[in-house]
Protein backbone atom coordinates (compact mmCIF):
# COMPACT_ATOMS: atom_id res chain seq x y z
CA UNK A 1 0.00 0.00 0.00
CA UNK A 2 1.14 3.52 -0.80
CA UNK A 3 -0.21 6.92 0.20
CA UNK A 4 -1.07 8.82 -2.99
CA UNK A 5 -0.75 12.58 -3.04
CA UNK A 6 -3.38 14.26 -5.21
CA UNK A 7 -0.66 15.42 -7.59
CA UNK A 8 0.09 11.77 -8.37
CA UNK A 9 -3.57 10.76 -8.73
CA UNK A 10 -4.34 13.35 -11.42
CA UNK A 11 -2.08 11.71 -14.05
CA UNK A 12 -4.15 8.56 -13.63
CA UNK A 13 -7.19 10.57 -14.74
CA UNK A 14 -5.86 12.84 -17.48
CA UNK A 15 -3.09 12.31 -20.00
CA UNK A 16 0.18 13.83 -18.78
CA UNK A 17 3.89 13.12 -19.17
CA UNK A 18 3.81 11.17 -15.91
CA UNK A 19 0.66 9.14 -16.68
CA UNK A 20 2.44 5.95 -17.78
CA UNK A 21 4.64 6.08 -14.68
CA UNK A 22 1.62 6.56 -12.38
CA UNK A 23 -0.30 3.74 -14.08
CA UNK A 24 2.64 1.36 -13.73
CA UNK A 25 2.85 2.15 -10.01
CA UNK A 26 -0.86 1.54 -9.61
CA UNK A 27 -0.58 -1.72 -11.57
CA UNK A 28 2.15 -2.91 -9.20
CA UNK A 29 0.05 -2.12 -6.11
CA UNK A 30 -3.55 -1.05 -6.62
CA UNK A 31 -4.21 -0.46 -2.93
CA UNK A 32 -4.48 3.34 -2.73
CA UNK A 33 -4.48 5.31 0.50
CA UNK A 34 -5.46 8.99 0.22
CA UNK A 35 -6.59 11.84 2.44
CA UNK A 36 -10.24 12.85 2.70
CA UNK A 37 -9.93 15.88 0.39
CA UNK A 38 -7.95 14.14 -2.39
CA UNK A 39 -11.07 13.84 -4.53
CA UNK A 40 -11.74 17.59 -4.26
CA UNK A 41 -8.12 18.45 -5.07
CA UNK A 42 -8.33 16.22 -8.15
CA UNK A 43 -11.57 17.89 -9.26
CA UNK A 44 -9.84 21.25 -8.86
CA UNK A 45 -6.92 20.14 -11.05
CA UNK A 46 -9.25 18.75 -13.72
CA UNK A 47 -11.42 21.88 -13.69
CA UNK A 48 -8.35 24.09 -13.99
CA UNK A 49 -7.27 22.16 -17.09
CA UNK A 50 -10.76 22.53 -18.50
CA UNK A 51 -10.78 26.31 -17.90
CA UNK A 52 -7.34 26.56 -19.52
CA UNK A 53 -8.68 24.65 -22.57
CA UNK A 54 -6.28 21.78 -21.94
CA UNK A 55 -9.14 19.27 -21.64
CA UNK A 56 -12.21 18.89 -23.82
CA UNK A 57 -15.60 18.61 -22.06
CA UNK A 58 -15.83 14.92 -22.99
CA UNK A 59 -12.43 14.25 -21.47
CA UNK A 60 -13.49 16.06 -18.31
CA UNK A 61 -16.56 13.83 -17.99
CA UNK A 62 -14.44 10.70 -18.42
CA UNK A 63 -11.88 11.94 -15.87
CA UNK A 64 -14.63 12.71 -13.33
CA UNK A 65 -16.17 9.24 -13.76
CA UNK A 66 -12.75 7.61 -13.37
CA UNK A 67 -12.07 9.71 -10.28
CA UNK A 68 -15.36 8.65 -8.69
CA UNK A 69 -14.66 4.98 -9.45
CA UNK A 70 -11.14 5.21 -8.11
CA UNK A 71 -12.19 7.11 -4.97
CA UNK A 72 -14.88 4.56 -4.19
CA UNK A 73 -12.15 1.89 -4.04
CA UNK A 74 -9.38 3.70 -2.18
CA UNK A 75 -8.88 3.82 1.58
CA UNK A 76 -9.34 7.32 2.92
CA UNK A 77 -7.77 8.95 5.97
CA UNK A 78 -10.62 10.84 7.65
CA UNK A 79 -10.31 14.31 9.18
CA UNK A 80 -9.59 14.30 12.88
CA UNK A 81 -8.18 16.46 15.64
CA UNK A 82 -5.00 14.37 15.45
CA UNK A 83 -4.56 15.11 11.74
CA UNK A 84 -5.23 18.83 12.34
CA UNK A 85 -2.70 18.96 15.19
CA UNK A 86 -0.10 17.19 13.07
CA UNK A 87 -0.77 19.62 10.18
CA UNK A 88 -0.28 22.59 12.51
CA UNK A 89 3.10 21.21 13.52
CA UNK A 90 4.08 20.55 9.92
CA UNK A 91 3.22 24.13 8.91
CA UNK A 92 5.64 25.41 11.53
CA UNK A 93 8.44 23.07 10.47
CA UNK A 94 8.17 22.92 6.66
CA UNK A 95 7.37 25.48 3.92
CA UNK A 96 4.02 23.86 3.06
CA UNK A 97 0.62 25.18 2.06
CA UNK A 98 -2.29 24.25 4.33
CA UNK A 99 -3.62 21.54 2.00
CA UNK A 100 -0.22 19.93 1.65
CA UNK A 101 0.28 20.00 5.42
CA UNK A 102 -3.08 18.28 5.93
CA UNK A 103 -2.24 15.72 3.27
CA UNK A 104 1.18 14.98 4.80
CA UNK A 105 -0.37 14.84 8.26
CA UNK A 106 -2.88 12.26 7.02
CA UNK A 107 -0.03 10.16 5.60
CA UNK A 108 1.91 10.35 8.86
CA UNK A 109 -1.15 9.35 10.90
CA UNK A 110 -1.79 6.47 8.48
CA UNK A 111 1.79 5.30 9.03
CA UNK A 112 0.86 4.73 12.68
CA UNK A 113 4.14 5.96 14.12
CA UNK A 114 6.29 4.12 11.55
CA UNK A 115 6.81 6.55 8.63
CA UNK A 116 9.41 4.36 6.85
CA UNK A 117 6.70 1.72 6.28
CA UNK A 118 4.42 3.91 4.14
CA UNK A 119 5.69 5.18 0.79
CA UNK A 120 4.20 8.48 -0.39
CA UNK A 121 3.64 8.87 -4.15
CA UNK A 122 3.96 12.52 -5.14
CA UNK A 123 4.75 14.83 -8.02
CA UNK A 124 4.91 17.84 -5.67
CA UNK A 125 8.57 18.41 -4.84
CA UNK A 126 7.94 20.66 -1.82
CA UNK A 127 5.62 18.06 -0.29
CA UNK A 128 8.06 15.26 -1.18
CA UNK A 129 10.95 17.00 0.57
CA UNK A 130 8.86 17.56 3.70
CA UNK A 131 7.68 13.93 3.63
CA UNK A 132 11.27 12.67 3.40
CA UNK A 133 12.28 14.88 6.30
CA UNK A 134 9.42 13.34 8.29
CA UNK A 135 10.73 9.85 7.48
CA UNK A 136 8.32 8.75 4.74
CA UNK A 137 9.91 7.14 1.70
CA UNK A 138 8.87 9.10 -1.39
CA UNK A 139 8.12 7.60 -4.78
CA UNK A 140 8.84 10.24 -7.43
CA UNK A 141 8.60 10.39 -11.18
CA UNK A 142 12.08 11.11 -12.42
CA UNK A 143 12.45 12.12 -16.04
CA UNK A 144 15.24 10.32 -17.85
CA UNK A 145 18.34 12.48 -17.61
CA UNK A 146 20.54 12.86 -20.69
CA UNK A 147 23.66 10.74 -20.76
CA UNK A 148 26.52 13.05 -19.66
CA UNK A 149 28.98 11.41 -22.07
Amino acid sequence: MRFWDSSAIVPLLVDEASSAWARSLLDSDDEVLAWWAARIECVSAIARRERDDELAPGDVSVAMRELDAMASAWTEVAPSDTVRAQARRLLRVHPLRAGDALQLAAALIAAEGHPPTLPLVSLDERLAIAAEREGLPVVRHVEALPDPR
